[in-house]
């Protein structure tokens, strides 16, 4: 009995349509790709209930005839591949021809082209594969391909989506990846009517700080590099804005984000000492290699690439990243003038200089007298010039001071080790506190207790504007109440612009904006998910960023109170995020 069945059109399509479109943003990817390839100098995405009800991209590329927008919706249809060796040739986006065949198979469809020289274009109505309408329209140059109802036929996978915070998220993240790159074209994004993105051509830091915000600007070195292997440009970020998630590095290989975890590493090595624990850096790096020494084909996303000479691209890489760190953070720091003393102004003409002259003592036997005496007066009577002996030599050495003897410690006294730990005593042996962790205790005990009375707070003598991209300003929006019950006072500023005008006691003004950023990055990741609320994670959150940084020298009534504060909490052995604090070693072991 045969057993082997030829899978109808509908059901590959399907199939195929799980390998390339798994998430509302996956449809977005393909549209926006193929409208660049379309030679699109505008590009604009609407978006409603996160890409569930609609998806439309609008481009004003060269548009198609009737007959392609026909064809476009065939499996493999395809007009950047020709034959097998143009895989290894591409310069286009999209080349698989599967992207608009998936996406009709599990969506309504709906096309509207026309070629800049017709005067009129084509609509082409898609529901599930099958064509339900084709007809002459008249409309815009250019293409506007809208995907209702995504997987309105397949409601299994409909099913594994996620809520619309987290899929317009992905969304957006797609649109930053295609955008980043492509930063000489016109794109905007709109979600539920609401304009988020409005992106003009220009630099690539322009990009940047479109998508991010203008205070992005000063976060970033400028980087290029030019190799016969490989051109490298973009923008790393700046070691004192390294951030506890990697959530800002992008990779582009000929105007295409990629995942590539030794070029990635090579990028983290060039900032080896240069970062905190478990801190990464922002970076936006474009490279452009030979097509023929890359293979994109690999994976149906084409996020995965390989490369013939890695380990080369590697070197380069690194040191390209390492040159633009070190060029920018040691300018601010030398001075390149040359020095006064060193202007030593020309001899005259026929000056010669006298012949140097040693003096000595020609009575002098190191072996007479007592052992290590010199008669250093009567030399001196008889020289010329007076010489150096040796306490003019150790005069002229760096002082030595002699070694401090080990202090005791009494109960009250603590002493700072490595700048990162305080060392004191306890009854039950010498205690050592990690002063950060320690910190953070402290602090999130105060911030949890403040909710319950009047916060305090402290003007600002200049107000502190904060930026943020539209989905983390909506997001932020939601945390005011809870910022404001900890002594912020915080007021919205145009759409995604937030400015402060008083901040809790000793807060640091100019850490405004990086708190706010690792604070929202809490929110969005799961690392803070052990608490049991909101309160509770901005708590540990302000805490973290808040408490002094391992290096800090700390005063002896510092560590002090520190010590104090720590001991009245009533959890001190661990810090809010569940790391020991503090260890004990007994008397027995320091015997030992």
């Amino acid at each position: 009995m045969d057993i082997i069945n030829i899978l109808p059109d509908s059901v590959a399509n399907q199939i195929a349509a799980g390998e390339v479109v798994d998430r509302p943003a996956s449809a977005v990817k393909e549209l926006l790709e193929n409208a660049m390839d379309a030679g699109a100098t505008q590009i604009d995405l609407v978006v409603k209930d996160a890409g569930r009800t609609l998806i439309q991209v609008v481009d004003n590329g060269c548009g198609m005839s009737d007959s392609d927008a026909r064809l476009c919706f065939e499996r493999h249809a395809t007009s950047k591949i020709h034959k097998a060796d143009d895989l290894f040739a591409i310069h286009t986006m999209g080349f698989r021809g599967e992207a608009l065949a998936s996406i009709a198979a599990i969506a309504q469809v709906e096309l509207r082209t026309r070629m800049h020289d017709s005067e009129l274009g084509t609509e082409v109505r898609i529901e599930g594969s099958q064509i339900t309408d084709q007809r002459p329209t008249a409309c815009a140059p250019g293409t506007s391909l809208a995907v209702k109802n995504l997987f309105f036929n397949v409601p299994a996978r409909r099913n594994f989506l996620k809520k619309d915070s987290v899929e317009m998220s992905h969304i957006e993240e797609v649109f930053r990846r295609v955008t980043l790159i492509h930063y000489d074209l016109g794109f905007s994004l709109t979600s539920n009517g609401r304009l988020l993105y409005d992106l003009q051509p220009g630099s690539m830091l322009q990009r940047i700080a479109g998508l991010y915000g203008n205070n992005y600007k000063e976060r970033f070195f400028n980087m290029e590099e030019q190799t016969d292997l490989l051109k490298i440009k973009g923008f790393v970020g700046k070691p004192e804005f390294s951030r506890k998630t990697r959530g800002e590095q992008y990779l582009f290989v000929n105007g295409r984000f990629i995942k590539h975890a030794a070029l990635s590493a090579a990028v983290e090595k060039a900032y080896s000492d240069l970062l905190p624990e478990h801190s990464y850096p922002s970076y936006f790096i474009g490279l452009q290699v030979d097509p023929a020494r890359i293979d994109i084909n690999i994976h149906p996303t084409k996020t995965e690439v390989k490369f013939v000479d890695e380990h080369a691209m590697f070197a380069i890489l690194r040191s390209a990243v390492k040159k633009a760190l070190g060029q920018f953070t040691l300018a601010t720091e030398l001075e390149f003038d040359t020095p006064e003393e060193f202007n030593i102004p020309p001899a005259p003409k026929g000056y010669m200089p006298p012949e140097p002259r040693i003096s000595y003592n020609p009575n002098y036997n190191p072996f007479s007298g007592s052992k290590g005496s010199v008669k250093t007066e009567k030399m001196n009577e008889r020289s010329d010039t007076p010489s150096l002996m040796d306490d003019d030599i150790n005069a002229l050495s760096l002082p030595l001071k002699p070694a401090a003897p080990s202090p005791t410690l009494p109960s009250n006294t603590c002493m700072q080790v490595q700048g990162r730990y305080i060392v004191t005593t306890l009854s039950s042996g010498l205690a050592i506190i990690d002063q950060q962790r320690a910190h953070e205790r402290v602090l999130y005990e105060r911030l949890t207790q403040q909710v319950s009375f009047a916060p305090t707070s402290q003007a600002l003598l200049f107000p502190v504007n904060c930026q943020f991209t539209p989905a983390d300003a909506d997001l932020f929006g939601e945390l005011l109440p809870d910022l404001r019950e900890h002594g912020f006072a915080i007021d919205p500023v145009g759409q995604c612009t937030f400015v402060v005008t008083a901040t809790p006691p000793d807060f640091k003004e100019s850490e405004l904006q990086v708190t706010f950023d690792h604070i929202l990055t809490d929110y969005k990741s799961a690392t803070l998910q052990k608490y049991n609320n909101r309160t509770q994670t901005l708590c540990a959150s302000l805490a973290r960023q808040m408490a002094v940084k391992a290096g800090t020298t700390l005063s002896q009534e510092e560590m002090q109170q520190l010590v104090a504060d720590l001991f009245a909490c009533p959890m001190p052995e661990t810090s809010p995020g569940g790391k020991k604090i503090i260890t004990v070693v007994k008397p027995e072991e320091i015997l030992k």
